[in-house]
């Protein structure tokens, strides 16, 4: 019996390297070609958004702005401040301008009523300014009826 003297790790061949090599390098062409499709728009939409930006935006049609006068509301004796300055101008469809300016008085009425009637640490936190415009908003909305009023627009509110 003749023994041979041969040792497994000789006689295995040696795994290549080649397919891990040539899967990094796929790998690494695949990611950095789907980060350029996604970053230059041609994925997910952004083309469209980088093609009407070279673009001279169109005349603003069907925008009017009715101001309203300025109210001056006392605040309540639990307050840091003693009063309210507030202005605004409403953001109507340009057909309803001269509606909306009609009913001015009873705009500035409700917006009257309902700072008044809110309490005056609402007021006070600046957290609170897009919930009271909101509210605001809704009241006006309704005064003026749908469709006519898109927004309000504070341009002053200032306690002292």
């Amino acid at each position: 019996m003749a023994t041979t003297d041969t040792n497994p790790e000789e006689t295995a061949p040696k795994r290549s390297r080649k397919p891990l090599l040539i899967g990094l390098v796929l790998a690494i062409l695949l990611g950095g070609g789907g980060f350029y499709a996604t970053w230059s728009g041609l994925v997910l939409g952004g083309g469209e958004e980088s093609a009407t930006a070279g673009k001279a935006p169109g005349p603003l049609t069907d925008v009017a702005f009715v101001p309203l006068e300025t109210l001056v509301i006392s605040l309540g004796p639990d307050s840091r401040s003693e009063h309210l300055r507030f202005s605004a101008q409403v953001e109507v469809v340009e057909s309803a301008q001269d509606d909306v300016a009609l009913l001015a008085p009873r705009i500035l009425d409700v917006l009257n009523s309902y700072l008044r009637a809110i309490d005056t640490a609402d007021i006070e936190n600046p957290a609170a300014m897009a919930r009271l415009r909101a509210q605001m908003l809704r009241r006006i909305q309704i005064v003026t009826g749908e469709g006519r009023v898109r927004d309000l627009l504070i341009t002053e509110f200032v306690l002292n």
